[in-house]
């Protein structure tokens, strides 16, 4: 039993990267006359935005927003980072340990995640470690009898004792990482896992012949100590194709190795997971994308070379954006993250949702605004009103990456058959998502519970923007003299600091008033300093905001808060 769990576990952490099959399409708008149906074909892109201090990437489906992560260049994406690590403190009551992997704050690992093959590891580990010139070959390593499953951590653990653990979820609020002793290493097609000789196939490929090839293929060509599991974008994949994704997971176990065998400082990062634009592309792609746009030439470089090994026909699709309007605006991207988050949402006909995200779970409100009565009464209206709800949310759970528990109170319906239909609407959207989740039926109070997977905290960004001008204390200079204040730090620029060529970033509305009449501001700022200078449109930056940027599109900081006294 304990082994089908860690089986399952398995399955649950590394499906759950799987990529979108190209099947599965947004659904139409319904209504209760209508069926169920796909569209013909969903065009889906991926752009990336790499700015100096921050990576943000977005997928969008129809040209619309459905998932998006940013977090700063500096920051890593911990899930997946492997760590030999020392144990700091035994909770016999709680049947765990809090180990130091180097966090502010000590990670979690549970007698049941220790793994199966814990005594195995651990074994290993003190052989690796025992000769620091010669490497003791990881086929020869001998499997010992599993760990009991109703074995305590105090009799299996001590204190500063060394362990091999990864990080399954991301350090949340003031939780510490969550551990497991099973270490796993996902690639698009596999999921190599070391002291586990089982092949495992996704259940999500139903053909039993497709099952059978792949699993006697794996068992075939995998090495000695090493279980497999087949994902479900493997489905009719060639030898060729698996056996050089086994051989590149394969190098990065002894990679691993070779680094806690040749380190003595601990706890030590001994694997740690692709850039984030790969990592994320490793779980999303899908081989319908139509284009992948990326504005910095080193991250397009890596993100083409890791097109070209896993999908070779598809390296095209990946393109370097060199156009002066920031990439988000130019695909209406920044518009769409500054109305898709915060607390109120709009989303059909003056109808709108409340999100709102406490310690324990995420609550939603369904309102209908200032929408008019339908000429079908009340009960249509509700229905109307609650199946946009369910598309909106669907959208909006991947998009803020919300996990645990949601509870959403929907407007109230009277007919059973409309209360199910909303139910199928909502399991039909989340269909998508690639989070695990679990929908109920709604309550007899018309609250409907959501459970989604939770590895890392919930996307949220601030839409709301601090003045730029006064930095929040109420007053500004004159918005007339706006233009002197520009034309100053020009000045500046020019002759004190000796920019000749720049782009200037500001309001799209002060763009358009910089650009316009015959001869245009612009025109007498270049006239009398001698400058190229490029005025951007940028819809991030608020009105009275500017930024000023080289040639190389560095940021240049002229901002001083002493002007706004």
């Amino acid at each position: 039993m304990g082994k089908d769990r860690a089986d399952n576990r398995f399955h649950g952490l590394h499906e759950r990267k799987t990529t979108v099959s190209a099947s599965n399409t947004l659904p139409r708008p319904l209504n209760k006359k209508q069926n169920f149906k796909r569209q013909e074909k969903m065009t889906s892109e991926v752009v990336i935005d790499v700015q100096e201090k921050e990576i943000s990437i977005a997928l969008l489906e129809d040209k619309n927003l459905v998932e998006y992560q940013t977090e700063p260049r500096s920051a890593s994406f911990s899930v997946g980072n492997i760590y030999v690590a020392k144990v700091k403190k035994l909770m016999p009551g709680l049947n765990a340990s809090f180990v130091d992997v180097g966090f502010e704050r000590d990670a979690f690992l549970h007698y049941l995640d220790l793994g199966n093959q814990f005594n195995s590891y651990e074994k290993y580990l003190k052989q690796v470690q025992s000769d620091r010139k010669k490497l003791y070959p990881f086929s020869k390593a001998s499997r010992l009898p599993d760990l009991k499953k109703d074995g305590t951590v105090a009799t299996t653990l001590q204190k500063d004792q060394e362990v091999l653990v990864q990080i399954v979820k991301e350090p949340i609020s003031t939780k510490g990482p969550r551990l497991t002793g099973e270490l796993s290493f996902a690639g698009r097609y596999l999921v190599l896992v070391p002291f586990n000789d089982k092949v495992s196939v996704s259940s999500k490929i139903k053909s039993g012949e497709e099952r059978a090839r792949l699993k006697q293929l794996i068992q075939s060509i995998k090495p000695r100590n090493f279980g497999v599991i087949v994902r479900t974008v493997a489905e009719g994949k060639r030898v060729a194709e698996l056996d050089s994704e086994l051989k590149v997971l394969l190098k990065r176990w002894e990679d691993a190795i070779t680094k806690v065998q040749k380190t003595t400082k601990r706890p030590q990062l001994v694997f740690e997971e692709t850039s984030r634009a790969v990592a994320l592309l490793r779980d999303l792609f899908n081989p319908t994308y139509e284009n992948i746009y990326v504005n910095d030439e080193q991250v397009f470089n890596e993100v083409k070379e890791y097109v070209t090994l896993i999908a070779p026909e598809k390296a095209d699709i990946v393109k370097l954006y060199k156009g002066n309007v920031p990439i988000f605006d130019n695909f209406n991207i920044t518009k769409q993250i500054k109305s898709s988050f915060g607390k109120t949402i709009n989303y059909k006909h003056g109808a709108y949702l409340i999100i709102e995200h406490t310690e324990a779970m995420h609550v939603v409100d369904v309102n209908s605004g200032n929408r008019t009565r339908g000429v079908n009464g009340q009960e249509a209206n509700a229905l109307d009103v609650n199946l946009g709800a369910a598309d909106e949310l669907a959208r909006q759970l991947r998009l803020r990456d919300m996990g645990g528990i949601i509870i959403v109170d929907f407007i109230d319906m009277n007919l059973a058959e409309d209360r199910q239909m909303l139910y199928e609407r909502m399991c039909k959207n989340m269909q998508k998502d690639r989070a695990r989740h679990n929908i109920l039926p709604l309550s007899k109070f018309g609250l409907m519970q959501i459970t989604r997977q939770r590895v890392r905290p919930a996307m949220d960004v601030n839409v709301e923007e601090t003045c730029p001008t006064c930095f929040g204390k109420g007053t500004i200079k004159s918005s007339i003299l706006f233009t002197d204040q520009l034309e100053r730090k020009i000045d500046q620029l020019v002759n004190k600091i000796g920019v000749k060529k720049f782009y200037l970033h500001v309001h799209p509305y002060v763009a358009a008033y910089i650009n316009q009449g015959f001869v245009s501001l612009k025109r007498r700022w270049q006239m009398k300093y001698g400058i190229g200078v490029r005025v951007i449109p940028s819809q991030k930056m608020a009105f009275l905001q500017y930024e000023f940027y080289d040639s190389k599109k560095q940021f240049i900081d002229m901002k001083e808060e002493q002007e706004t006294k």
